[in-house]
């Protein structure tokens, strides 16, 4: 089974609409609802998408879009591996390190995201949403 790591704008992508890459990341959820892919972000990923969705709309709108989630992707939790780890890396962004963390210690070699350059340092395969998909294929 395919197992993949989402970042946040991945997610924010789909619930947002937000082009380029959105019939992409519709095609890689609908891989994960189906069971094709395993869908995974970390807990952290589900408070940064409640929050820029709360921008945009309203606490009620934020909330059916974390609870649809909640229903497809597997949510890791961060704790102090993945947090120690991080702060020990040379990783520019720390809240990129925590997640690049989160994937290799649940054993995900796969992160996908719209910002491939804020992942570079990492051993991990880097894709966006529509790499993925036509190398699935």
């Amino acid at each position: 089974m395919n197992k993949v790591f989402l970042d946040s704008d991945v997610i924010l992508d789909l619930l947002l609409n937000r082009e380029p890459d959105v019939q992409f990341i519709e095609q890689l959820f609908t891989k994960i609802e189906v069971g094709d892919i395993e869908g995974y972000t970390s807990s952290l990923v589900f408070s940064n998408v409640y929050y820029v969705l709360r921008k945009y709309t309203n606490h009620e709108k934020a909330m059916s879009g974390i609870k649809k989630l909640q229903q497809i992707i597997r949510i890791l939790n961060v704790g102090k591996n993945e947090i120690c780890s991080a702060s020990e890396s040379d990783f520019n962004d720390f809240e990129d390190a925590i997640q690049i963390y989160t994937a290799k210690n649940n054993k995900i070699k796969v992160i996908i995201t719209r910002n491939k350059q804020d992942y570079k340092k990492s051993d991990l395969i880097i894709m966006n949403a529509e790499e993925y998909i036509k190398s699935a294929v």
